[in-house]
């Protein structure tokens, strides 16, 4: 957090004492702190001043936003400041919780409800003073994982999925007992919007997910949740072009190359690339066979796209900050060859064909997925097929899309038709010659559209 924002709350903390109460932040702040790392958001928690006093107390400095359904959290200035909590479990899955605030409770209770011991630190910001009732800080220096309170700690099932992302997050290996429990825990109960949730933090948050997809495998959440994924475990690959071994072997270090690549990408093209590294090879399992003494997976790309779309479904993944995710991994899938067979054609594959696949994903993402994918091997192989694909995409501008239509609407009005679905078959085909190569002007335009009307008299 910026240095303002933490003046902004030792100002409150100092009212908070001020009224005979404690302020201390507590949760990923202060992990995220003790790791040297930033971490844009804070929360506070308030003990020993009740809700109405500490909402009138808050006013003072901002405009105050009461959130949460059947416990009180006031968020002031961006930070979000709450009364310590006691949980109850009342029914089943990740809400079905009791949950009240209780500005009495003792530091340790309150800490006790938290996952992990790293995430039950807290810290005092105007004594400089960290209380750690379950020795987390100690966990991060062994890099440990653990449940603060195996008891409880299966009443939420998020945990494992939370568990597996910051293993990978924070390189952090899970203690024997925390694994246990893990794996007793049902995850039926998870809506999709949670699971993702936690798998997004894993692809984009983690400098190496396949550590996390390692962990989920031991866990069982692979076989749970992730069956296309599960399913690549043991799929035999050509040792020649796949020393590393099996489709799961190869597909975790894929995922790793392709988070290298994914840096300077908005969360949605992010997203993306890294769903298409996870499903890219979803159809070798159906496809793989024996021929003539090698191990082969014939038409992989088009299999895979089945499955590809049955985890999408599952985890509800269409449009994300209005990037259409969903798309580009179908595309990813379907074409992640292309940029090495377009290389190695005998004919040289002309500007219509980049056009044409244009349609149908991003080419500067298929580009680094198929990079991530010739080196997401043991060996070495040469890769610059890809280096090559996405050079030519670029001088025919059309890395991010294919190239607007020339002939429009107005143009087919002009001639005499009338609007109607003939006006959009004419427009598709000569879109269709356009990406061909046939039509380059607006006059090649109203011409190729004349042709087509001649032919349909």
């Amino acid at each position: 957090m910026e240095s303002d924002g933490l003046d902004r709350v030792r100002e409150i903390a100092r009212a908070v004492r001020e009224a005979g109460g404690r302020a201390l932040i507590v949760g990923g702040w202060v992990r995220d702190h003790l790791v040297g790392l930033e971490s844009k958001d804070v929360d506070l928690e308030v003990y020993g001043v009740s809700a109405d006093r500490l909402r009138t107390l808050l006013e003072r400095f901002d405009k105050v936003q009461t959130v949460g359904e059947s416990f009180t959290v006031y968020k002031v200035s961006g930070i979000d400041v709450a009364l310590p909590r006691r949980e109850s479990k009342v029914g089943r899955g990740h809400r079905g919780f009791e949950v009240r605030g209780d500005p009495s409770m003792s530091v340790a209770d309150a800490a006790r409800r938290r996952d992990f011991t790293v995430n039950a630190i807290a810290y005092d910001p105007l004594d400089d003073e960290f209380l750690d009732p379950f020795h987390g800080r100690e966990d991060l220096s062994r890099r440990v994982l653990r449940a603060v309170d195996l008891s409880s700690f299966g009443d939420d099932s998020l945990r494992v999925l939370r568990a597996v992302q910051f293993a990978a997050r924070f390189d952090l290996h899970v203690d024997e007992g925390t694994k246990q429990i893990c794996r007793t825990i049902p995850l039926n109960d998870l809506p999709a919007e949670r699971i993702w949730g936690e798998m997004e933090k894993l692809l984009l948050a983690a400098r190496r997910p396949s550590a996390g997809f390692a962990l989920a495998r031991e866990l069982g959440v692979t076989s749970k949740l992730l069956p296309e994924m599960h399913a690549l475990i043991d799929c035999p690959q050509e040792p020649d072009w796949h020393p590393e071994g099996d489709v799961w072997s190869h597909t975790l270090m894929v995922i790793d190359q392709a988070r290298v690549r994914i840096d300077d990408l908005t969360r949605g093209p992010a997203a993306a690339m890294m769903l298409g590294a996870v499903c890219h090879d979803f159809g070798k399992p159906l496809t793989t066979a024996v021929i003539d003494g090698r191990i082969r997976s014939l038409d992989h790309e088009d299999a895979g796209v089945t499955p590809t779309l049955r985890l999408l479904d599952r985890l509800n993944i269409h449009t994300i900050d209005g990037f259409d995710v969903r798309h580009h991994v179908v595309g990813l899938v379907a074409h992640h060859l292309k940029p090495g067979m377009f290389r190695k054609s005998r004919d040289p594959v002309g500007p219509g064909a980049f056009r044409q696949l244009a349609q149908k994903v991003d080419l500067e993402l298929l580009a680094r997925l198929a990079k991530a994918d010739c080196l997401g091997r043991r060996g070495a192989f040469d890769c610059s097929a890809m280096d090559w694909f996405l050079d030519r995409a670029r001088q025919l501008g059309v890395e991010h899309q294919p190239p607007p239509p020339i002939l429009k609407g107005r143009h087919l009005l002009a001639l005499g038709l009338s609007p109607g679905p003939e006006v959009g078959k004419i427009l598709k085909e000569v879109y269709e010659q356009q990406l061909d190569g046939h039509v380059t002007t607006e006059d090649d335009a109203i011409a190729a559209a004349q042709s087509v009307l001649r032919r349909a008299q």
